[in-house]
């Protein structure tokens, strides 16, 4: 029998179910997962519907099958601090993972609506767009959009042409120090351009993270918003 079209397909709630198990935990990276025939016990299913949400897991980068071995855990969700002072490569670092950095774009633009108020300028007023995508283990994380403002800044399009970190870029112009002026928090869904660059599937569930930086004098010096995919992240809120 067909599933209803407004059901959730059953190798579909397989795999959400163990997607779930792997963000809480429940198994550890290179960990193997129960054989197709355990699962199809836990879930009351034939193995053939097992291997359909495993594929899905695999295609998503969580899972890696061996055959003749089983289905093993790639990874499981980085730990990510949001809090008064955060840094992308500390972070991950200090969750063991290994920080990569790729730039997608970089150009200068006249700041948005939403980036003049945010940045305390003016609409109209030049900024240097940096779009970039973070990986965890060479996996896809998050994809991110940050925005300084040149005139405050003055070099700062050459500093992020030398280097994928932001940290030194600022430092290069002049801001030795930043901290996190405000993080708003939303759950928004996976268009399809960020599902390509993210592995993802149009549609999946993405945290987005948008934020101001400020220099020691509270002047925000970038206004950033990051794309997290949500299965793949934890985010815990504290001092950092």
């Amino acid at each position: 029998m067909c599933d209803s079209p407004d059901k959730t397909p059953i190798w579909k709630a397989i795999a959400n179910a163990l997607r779930s198990d792997l963000a809480e935990g429940h198994y550890s990276p290179g960990e193997k997962l129960p054989t197709e025939s355990a699962l199809a016990d836990r879930f009351g299913v034939n193995r053939h519907t097992v291997r359909h949400g495993l594929s899905a897991l695999v295609s998503e980068g969580l899972v890696r099958t061996r055959r003749g071995a089983g289905a093993f855990v790639v990874s499981t969700p980085a730990d990510y601090r949001l809090g008064h002072r955060v840094r992308f490569h500390e972070n991950l670092i200090d969750a063991g993972r290994h920080p990569e950095k790729r730039v997608l774009s970089l150009d200068t633009r006249a700041a948005t609506q939403g980036e003049a108020r945010a940045l305390h300028i003016q609409v109209g007023d030049q900024v240097c767009a940096y779009h970039g995508l973070l990986l965890a283990d060479g996996q896809p994380l998050a994809v991110v959009l940050s925005v300084f403002p040149s005139m405050r800044l003055s070099g700062i399009f050459e500093a992020l042409s030398a280097t994928t970190s932001v940290t030194q870029a600022l430092r290069s112009v002049g801001i030795d120090d930043y901290t996190r002026a405000s993080t708003r928090l939303t759950a928004v869904r996976s268009t399809a351009t960020q599902a390509l660059l993210l592995q993802a599937g149009e549609g999946d569930p993405l945290l987005r993270s948008s934020s101001v930086n400020q220099c020691a004098n509270a002047i925000p010096v970038e206004y950033g918003r990051t794309w997290f995919v949500g299965d793949r992240i934890t985010l815990t809120l504290g001092e950092t």
